[in-house]
């Protein structure tokens, strides 16, 4: 079940998946669910981005994070 995130000023991809991930390395999984907003680097406040759930089929992952 996917969840929302809310940027706050600041925030950058990398940074987001490590708070809703517990892992910077998602952040490929975070931005292929978001790739509408893909040109940010750096967000600014507001901003909502889908957090979906991390797939239990590794053969979802990349081939890097299996």
């Amino acid at each position: 079940m996917a969840r929302v995130y809310r940027t706050k000023s600041g925030d950058v991809w990398d940074q987001i998946a490590k708070e809703m991930y517990g892992d910077e390395s998602c952040v490929s999984f975070l931005m292929a669910n978001n790739q509408e907003h893909l040109g940010y680097f750096i967000f600014p406040e507001g901003i909502s981005l889908r957090v979906e759930d991390l797939p239990e089929d590794e053969s979802a992952l990349p081939e890097w994070r299996r």
